[in-house]
């Protein structure tokens, strides 16, 4: 029910409640029956085999366990069981690094308030918050946390921060006695406080009227239990890629085993080879290496500031093609900075970041003697006096404030200049007051030994008001009329602020001889004398704009989505260069406006949204993803979990950031920069280059030794190769290069160049015809090493030819890795040694390959024959022939 349509009658009605008394504990215990308890239900959690099961669902992984089994059942038990331990260690490793247990409810729970005040037969009892039922009479103070939704019915001077609901960066003002006959926005709602949000400043009374999942909390935690997980684009790419290599070597297989059948050969030995040309055209080292450079690839994230929680998100960060960011505290300091000051006709421009001390006061681009400026230094007396925050900073921390960051941003701009509370509380104390009233919207106070040992009012508010109730104005040292020319000055002043998307603060004061016996609105302020005006924003993060640059020219677009009002969203956006025109803005309403089909049309054309619910945000990065974006939505709020959610890759800050967006998200910024989502882009795009490399070295490599065996089939000779061999090479040989390709250092200009297509194969045309070239030349060389090897040594003995073959091929591939490096890029511009851990594990494979050769109790296993000086200069002169036609290729494909 839109409860903040409703008139105070009409809810006590409908809740059946007397907000003097409340419910009684009977009533309680019913309505706890009907309504259940305030709290979130958990969603149902994967159990570990259900996970297991998900890292084992991947196509290629399943055709090499039907390997497995068919090795076992033909009596090649080790290389069974070799591959099978392969797939468990690929999944342990998968479900160790992901932990898919999602945590987003139980951090809205933790948000929730543990204790509530609320009045139940006619006293007020503190009762734990998921207790709470609709129709309940809670009590709000300063510091407390909301405990569920609350139909506002008293209001003194309440002011709550709802920033991780909304968006808002500034506390929103509550009022009572405000009802609302059209449709709102959740940040406009000011007879409205809800779950979670914090109480900054006065006080409430109010009715419950929502809890649990009926809440707005529980409506997003509802939204973010109903998306489902989409498969990233390396999944798809993976498992379209095993589908067609399951296909095309169900097909080799079989041609093989029948062509050989029909030429005469034993059933059992072509049954075997035609297995394991099978085994060895399959990567199977494929899932576990990709595992592992995924794993390896989260570790250097962390170093940049990004942990990322799931393994494939990795390498959709390297795809993205939109980043959808909320403003505060992301793009914002999420700090409220004083940037401008106007008194004595002068106008200020302040500098220093968020609450911090540091800054200095500039004229004209000039730093300020402040010891000359007796206008500025009033002013800045009464903003710290006619304040009720506190500044704190504690040794090694950034500076934090107790209370509203309006006030806070005060203080800051005051210690800049050599003011502190403290001290000036201690040499002019408060004697009196009137607090802030949203009604008036303004707040004075009084104080002692001021200006030639007077009694001074300080009163700070809304511009229009204070400029409408002062008379005189403080110029130059002294007090004269308040004409109207100078006050058109000092509005046209306003204004410029006001269009700068700076929320606007103004001083006045007057003197008293003594203190005043009738202290009230109506008697006080009245007359002023008009002091000057600041101009706070939360301000951009400075490292931000250059992010957002690199972001463009990697054709990544750069999108900002904020509860904030238009015209201060398009303010930063324009200052961080995201937005140039107001036409680039599109509010919440009038999104409301359109269709989702509509919405798709035109997303393109919108850099900010501004104004917008948690609904919208959802919507608009779904109409991203219709239109063919790889989107991720970065923020900080609980307001930001759906859209994080339903997101190709969400990206939560670490500092700022509420556990709910911090558990919905798949990436935490540990330094809450928007410059670390795109190092981690950069980081991400480096992966899928690597996965992409591995992969082309492992396909040139497999069809290849395809090539070899076939060839060998249809020309009716001795195949080179035993089934033995090709698994041994396939299972070690080959993984250790390939897992050494993975770790490749990025390739120059890789953030110029625009985001990949997520449709785009991983095995492309240019990629299958390198990958045709190269592996033609590798079977050409085992071929002619074979056939060298037959004629030297004759026929009978095939053991000393197949040596050679085998060997040609391991060197061979082994020369291929470095060649692989790079698909555009000659392996001498790289530098051979500069991948150290490809050196180191092409020496290692090649010992292994000597230990095969030499060792006398593993030839027997490998059917090899120690090889002489002689068969090693043959056997160097064939294996080259790869990386000679691989370099050539290059040279040719970029010219």
């Amino acid at each position: 029910m839109d409860w903040y349509k409703q008139n105070f009658d009409s809810i006590f009605q409908k809740l059946n409640v007397d907000s003097n008394q409340g419910l009684s504990q009977d009533e309680v215990n019913k309505r706890l029956k009907e309504y259940g308890y305030n709290q979130l239900k958990e969603e149902k959690k994967d159990t570990l085999l259900q996970k297991i099961f998900y890292q084992l669902s991947n196509i290629l992984v399943i055709i090499l366990i039907i390997s497995s089994v068919i090795s076992f059942f033909v009596g090649e038990v080790v290389d069974s069981i070799i591959i099978i331990s392969i797939v468990i260690a690929n999944a342990i490793l998968g479900v160790v690094q992901e932990g898919k247990a999602e945590k987003s409810l139980e951090a809205l729970k933790k948000m929730s308030s543990p204790n509530g005040r609320v009045l139940r037969d006619g006293e007020i009892v503190e009762v734990p918050a998921d207790t709470l039922v609709p129709g309940d009479v809670a009590m709000l103070e300063t510091g407390d946390i909301v405990p569920a939704d609350i139909r506002l019915i008293n209001t003194f001077n309440l002011k709550i921060d709802e920033s991780s609901l909304t968006g808002e960066s500034v506390p929103a003002e509550k009022n009572s006695n405000t009802t609302f006959s059209k449709d709102t926005p959740l940040g406009d709602r000011k007879n409205m406080a809800y779950t979670s949000t914090i109480v900054t400043y006065g006080r409430g009374k109010g009715i419950v009227v929502e809890t649990g999942e009926s809440a707005e909390i529980g409506k997003i935690a509802t939204t973010i239990q109903d998306y489902e997980e989409e498969a990233t684009p390396l999944q798809t790419n993976l498992n379209q890629l095993g589908k067609y290599l399951g296909i095309g070597c169900l097909i080799i297989s079989t041609l093989i085993f029948l062509i050989g059948y029909l030429q005469g050969r034993n059933i059992l030995d072509i049954f075997m080879i035609a297995v394991s040309l099978a085994v060895a055209a399959i990567p199977e080292g494929l899932p576990a290496i990709v595992t592992i450079v995924l794993a390896l690839g989260m570790n250097s994230m962390v170093k940049r500031n990004a942990i990322v929680k799931k393994l494939l998100a990795v390498e959709t960060l390297g795809s993205t093609t939109a980043v959808c960011s909320d403003k505060t505290g992301t793009l914002t300091q999420n700090e409220m900075t004083v940037v401008k000051a106007y008194t004595d006709n002068k106008l200020f421009d302040i500098t220093g970041k968020g609450y911090g001390i540091e800054g200095d006061f500039l004229l004209n681009n000039n730093k300020v003697n402040l010891e000359n400026e007796g206008n500025l230094n009033l002013l800045l007396k009464g903003a710290t006096l006619c304040n009720d925050a506190i500044l704190n900073y504690s040794d090694g921390e950034e500076y934090t404030i107790v209370g509203d960051p309006t006030e806070g941003s005060l203080l800051s701009l005051s210690e800049k200049g050599g003011f502190i509370k403290d001290d000036l509380n201690k040499k002019y104390p408060r004697i009196k007051e009137i607090p802030f009233d949203s009604d008036r919207k303004l707040m004075t106070t009084f104080h002692n030994n001021l200006l030639e040992g007077k009694i001074v009012s300080f009163t700070k508010g809304a511009p229009d008001i204070i400029l409408e109730k002062a008379n005189k104005i403080y110029l130059k040292g002294e007090v004269i009329e308040f004409t109207d020319e100078i006050k058109k000055k000092v509005l046209d002043i306003n204004k410029s602020f006001s269009q700068d998307a700076l929320r606007v603060l103004a001083f006045a004061y007057k003197t008293y001889e003594e203190l005043p016996k009738n202290i009230s609105s109506e008697s006080i302020e009245n007359n002023f004398v008009f002091l000057g005006l600041v101009g706070m924003i939360d301000p951009p993060r400075e490292e931000a704009k250059d992010s957002i640059k690199l972001c463009h020219k990697a054709g990544i677009k750069t999108i900002m989505i904020t509860g904030d009002y238009k015209e201060t969203a398009f303010a930063i956006a324009k200052d961080l260069d995201m937005a140039n025109n107001p036409n680039e803005v599109m509010t919440g309403q009038e999104l409301n406006n359109l269709s989702d089909d509509e919405l798709k049309e035109k997303v393109e054309l919108f850099s900010v949204y501004a104004r917008v619910s948690p609904e919208h945000k959802v919507r608009i990065v779904d109409a991203l993803k219709e239109n063919g974006e790889v989107v991720a939505m970065t923020g900080d709020g609980v307001n930001d979990s759906p859209a994080l959610r339903k997101a190709d890759i969400g990206v939560s800050m670490g500092i700022t950031g509420t556990d709910v967006a911090k558990n919905t998200a798949e990436v935490i910024l540990t330094d809450d920069n928007f410059s670390s989502i795109v190092s981690a882009v950069e980081e991400g795009r480096t992966i899928y280059s690597n996965i992409k490399k591995s992969i082309f070295f492992l396909l040139s490599c497999n069809i290849g030794e395809i090539f070899i065996i076939f060839s060998s089939i249809l020309l009716n000779i001795d195949i080179p190769l035993l089934p033995i061999q090709l698994l041994w090479l396939n299972l070690i040989t080959d993984s250790f290069p390939a897992l050494a390709l993975g770790v490749e250092k990025g390739e120059e200009g890789i953030m110029s160049n625009p985001p990949r297509n997520p449709e785009e194969p991983v095995l492309d045309k240019a990629m299958a015809l390198a990958i045709l070239i190269q592996s033609t030349a590798l079977a050409l060389g085992v071929l002619l090493a074979f056939k060298w090897g037959l004629k030297t040594y004759g026929l009978t003995d095939l053991r000393k030819a197949r040596t050679i073959a085998f060997t040609t091929l391991v060197l061979s591939e082994l020369f291929r890795a470095y060649s692989s490096r790079s698909l555009k890029h000659s392996v001498f511009k790289l530098g051979i040694f500069s991948n150290k851990p490809l050196v180191y594990s092409t020496l290692f494979s090649f010992l292994l390959l000597l230990l095969v050769v030499y060792v006398p109790i593993l030839q027997p296993l490998f059917k090899t024959f120690p090889l002489a000086f002689k068969d090693w200069s043959i056997i160097l002169m064939y294996s080259i022939i790869p990386l000679i036609v691989g370099e050539i290729y290059k040279v040719l494909a970029h010219i």
